[in-house]
């Protein structure tokens, strides 16, 4: 559950930067895909940045395999 509610505040984040910058939404596809190429960057630039100032990396750990079975 946790995942879904940190998912939750930094869209809600991401709604009131572009209600700052009067951006509308949705947003022209070139202005999403620079968006989505910056999550992704920053996303890996948390654990290479600790890495280079030798901060221990934390590696997610994969999400437990789920019963189908019902």
């Amino acid at each position: 559950m946790r995942p879904y509610a940190i998912a939750l505040a930094v869209g809600l984040l991401v709604g009131v930067i572009y209600g700052l910058l009067k951006v509308r939404s949705p947003a022209p596809p070139y202005v999403a895909l620079v968006g989505l190429l910056g999550i992704l960057l920053g996303e890996q630039a948390v654990p290479t940045v600790k890495h280079w100032l030798g901060l221990p990396v934390r590696i997610a750990a994969s999400a437990p395999p789920v019963d189908d079975r019902t």
